[in-house]
């Protein structure tokens, strides 16, 4: 099966508040460019079989169990929809994933 790849809003938002804290706070551009690029890099060979990686335990009913990519210091969260794999969050490893999901 062939998967196609979808951002929720609020990834999109994530990944731009990621790239601005490294830029603007960290003072690293270089660091933001290629933390975007190990993420995408990270998404895009998931993307092949997204379904043959472990579902996340959650402690909410959900219709589409959450998966994680561990990409450094960051985990990008997803779920299947049918063919597509939707990409939720991408959050720092630090933060309360279980209040933020």
């Amino acid at each position: 099966m062939s998967y196609k790849l979808r951002y929720l809003p609020l990834a999109k938002e994530d990944l731009i508040n990621i790239v601005d804290y490294i830029q603007n706070t960290l003072l690293s551009p270089i660091a933001a460019e290629n933390t975007v690029s190990r993420i995408e890099k990270a998404i895009l060979k998931r993307l092949e079989n997204p379904e043959s990686f472990a579902v996340w335990p959650s402690s909410k009913e959900r219709k589409h169990p959450y998966r994680r990519i561990n990409v450094k210091n960051y985990t990008v969260w997803y779920v299947v929809v049918d063919d597509v794999m939707e990409i939720r969050r991408i959050l720092y490893s630090g933060r309360d994933e279980k209040r933020l999901l």
